[in-house]
């Protein structure tokens, strides 16, 4: 729900046209297509958002949006459940190892690329103070 405006009520003309703007650019499906998309019943997405599994976003008049990341995220969920035979804790638990490997493999990337600047950076000074060193050429 956007801030200042009530359940239901439109927002003005300008506004929602700047609203519309700020949509991201992906498909969004209501919860019935979204069910129909997984083969899911609706129901099963309500309880995958009151655990917090996903977190749909929701338009003015609190409708469940779902976007194309949550569609493939439900498609993971699903294949835990239904294939591996997980629980809901061992689903969440199998998310939360997938999100903090993600992000330690993230903050590596990070750090080599932080450690070639630096590397880049103490080459360029290097090869400065060589030049003071040897002075100008001679030909």
């Amino acid at each position: 729900m956007l801030f200042g405006q009530m359940a239901g009520a439109s927002p003005p003309p300008a506004r929602r046209q700047e609203q519309e703007a700020q949509q991201p650019a992906e498909g969004l499906y209501i919860i019935s297509v979204a069910a129909r998309i997984l083969s899911m019943h609706p129901q099963t997405l309500r309880k995958y958002e009151r655990v917090g599994l996903v977190r749909p976003s929701r338009t003015v008049g609190m409708l469940r949006l779902y976007s194309e990341e949550d569609i493939t995220k439900l498609r993971v969920i699903k294949r835990l459940v239904d294939e591996l035979r997980l629980n809901l804790a061992g689903v969440e638990m199998a998310i939360a190892v997938f999100d903090r490997l993600s992000a330690a493999r993230d903050q590596m990337n990070q750090d080599q690329a932080n450690r070639r600047a630096t590397a880049q950076a103490f080459d360029r000074m290097f090869d400065q103070i060589m030049e003071l060193f040897a002075g100008p050429q001679r030909q």
